[in-house]
């Protein structure tokens, strides 16, 4: 990228030109996307020297995104992406996100990346900027040609990234740009991704590691939880052909292996825990400020105290008890007190002592395949699988916590994408948390297939009622007002409008438990039902069964059967593509 640097006159330089930029014609700013921007020019100061930074057209957990005007040295103006990711995320993962874009970006619908800047714990990514449309601004203008065309393109950077070992997991309609116009696609924002085993991403299996090492439970980038130390800051990580991007350090203080005063020995080891952290933040924060490497580094999160003499030789470390595995551990109360029958205090006797409950020691728990939870099982330590992805696009493995997940979760994103575009709802899912989530995919997919298909992954899933298979065509027209839903033919109703007698909900499926009242309808979440004649200009009373199958095949809910993205490039749908 060959681009002018701007000459500063004076420290009133860049001040000038960002309010010129403000009076150029462009859309007036609020003082919030102002102050973020006058942030990023105070936090990396090398941006205003090649960028003139236009608006901020995204944000999201771990990043925001801006457009910056640069002038090549061919005397144009040109636009890019900035994409400044949040101090407290880890090196590794900016690392990985990098390499991603690097090596399989810039190919394939992929979005690759021009430059990068670094200052500090401050790290912008420069990519080509595309302009594109909002996907629920258009969603119900698409003819089905258009929407094949989203699909295959899709499907083919999918394809491409899995060839590289490359797993997403944050498949959606902001995630895969589209210029409707000028027929153009980008996947973007690796952020989250993740390696398979064969991974040709290095530093995927880096940060798969330190993952593994920290304990996460959520999937999610790994960020610092405490104070950061002002100097503690890493040595500059060099991107694979760009200039150098880091972060600080994670310097969260863990608990300390000696303390200053005696510890009662009734003391619990989480209390031990708790005040011994307070106590020694400041010997850990000076182990943070030495330089250290950026890869292969300690983790602090997960440091493992050494003993050590000590002062008081009455003080001892509690030794972590060996970590078993949820499956094969038994309930043994040989080295316990037997828990007590308490029987009501009116048939209690004077001086009667209390009975043993009788145990079966032959059993894991007595809870399992019931729709309760025992102690034992309250016990355990919960199962760590990532979990990251925006909700409603999650794949039945992800919301049932499955450790082993692969590229199959993007496909199943990919799904979920179809089945909008076919029905012409967005977003189709929308619940409060997984266990919703997961109903929500059993009312169309049908509870006895969830079911039997958990049981391919090593998961039970318990329904209190069976939820019948829909057809997913059937499903589509009614939602697109082509076909009366059941209801309707049911109890006609003559006095209410046509529009809204097919379907009046932002979603095909309920989102509240029964016998609490449903959300009411908000017209501008969803689109406006159009009428048949509209649609048939645009293909829709022409979509073939092959795009049903299509849709069929990718939301398979064992992953082990679900088609890949090249088997889907090869599907009848896309024949003459």
């Amino acid at each position: 990228m060959e681009v002018i640097p701007s000459v500063c006159d004076d420290g009133n330089s860049r001040e000038s030109q960002v309010k010129a930029d403000k009076h150029i014609g462009r859309r007036k700013l609020s003082m919030d996307v102002e102050n973020d921007i006058e942030y990023l020019y105070e936090a990396v100061p090398q941006l205003s020297t090649v960028f003139h930074i236009l608006d901020k057209i995204g944000e999201g957990t771990f990043s925001s995104v801006y457009l910056g005007e640069a002038l090549m040295a061919n005397g144009t103006k040109e636009n890019f992406a900035l994409k400044h990711l949040i101090p407290t995320s880890h090196p590794v993962r900016i690392a990985a996100e990098l390499q991603c874009l690097t090596v399989a970006g810039g190919k394939e619908n992929v979005m690759g990346v021009t430059y990068c800047f670094r200052k500090d714990d401050h790290c912008v990514i420069v990519m080509p900027y595309m302009e594109h449309q909002t996907f629920v601004d258009i969603i119900g203008l698409l003819s089905f040609e258009e929407v094949r065309q989203y699909i295959y393109h899709l499907l083919k950077a999918l394809r491409h990234i899995h060839q590289f070992g490359i797993i997403h997991r944050d498949i959606k309609p902001t995630n895969f740009l589209y210029n409707r116009q000028e027929k153009m696609f980008a996947l973007v924002d690796f952020g989250l991704a993740q390696g398979t085993t064969d991974t040709q991403i290095e530093l995927l299996k880096v940060a798969k590691q330190k993952t593994q090492k920290g304990g996460g439970s959520t999937g999610k980038p790994e960020t610092s939880q405490g104070k950061r130390a002002p100097t503690s800051l890493a040595p500059p990580l060099q991107s694979l052909s760009h200039p150098r991007t880091s972060a600080p350090h994670s310097s969260s203080s863990t608990s300390s292996s000696t303390s200053s005063k005696p510890a009662d020995k009734r003391v619990s080891v989480s209390t031990f825990t708790s005040t011994t952290r307070s106590k020694h933040t400041k010997e850990f924060s000076g182990l943070c400020k030495a330089p250290r490497a950026v890869f292969g580094e300690r983790n602090l999160n997960s440091f493992t105290p050494v003993p050590t003499k000590t002062t008081d030789p009455k003080i001892e470390l509690v030794k972590p008890t060996k970590t078993e595995d949820p499956a094969t551990r038994k309930f043994v109360s040989a080295h316990r007190r037997p828990v007590p029958v308490r029987t009501p205090v009116s048939n209690q006797r004077p001086n009667q002592r209390m009975t043993p409950a009788a145990v079966n020691l032959g059993f894991t728990c007595s809870c399992y395949s019931t729709d309760r939870v025992c102690n034992i099982c309250m016990s355990r330590k919960q199962q760590v699988a990532p979990r990251a992805g925006t909700p409603g696009f999650r794949a039945p493995e992800v919301l049932t916590k499955c450790p082993n997940q692969g590229t199959a979760i993007d496909i199943w994103s990919a799904g979920v994408i179809l089945l909008s575009l076919l029905s012409g709802r967005y977003p189709f899912f929308k619940a409060s948390d997984d266990l919703i989530a997961l109903t929500q995919i059993m009312t169309i997919r049908g509870s006895r297939e969830t079911i039997q298909a958990a049981k391919t992954f090593g998961k039970s899933v318990v329904c209190s009622r069976e939820l019948p298979r829909q057809d997913l065509r059937t499903l589509c027209e009614t939602l697109r007002g082509r076909r009366p839903s059941p209801d309707d033919e049911a109890t006609p109703h003559p006095h209410r409008d046509t529009a809204t007698r097919h379907h009046t909900h932002d979603s095909p499926i309920s989102t509240h438990p029964p016998g609490e009242p449903s959300r009411q309808h908000h017209p501008e979440e969803d689109q406006t039902l159009e009428e048949p004649e509209a649609q048939d200009e645009r293909g829709w009373d022409r979509v073939p069964d092959e795009a049903y199958d299509l849709l069929d095949r990718l939301l398979d809910l064992n992953p082990a059967k679900r088609i890949t993205a090249a088997q889907a490039l090869q599907h009848p749908l896309f024949t003459d593509l």
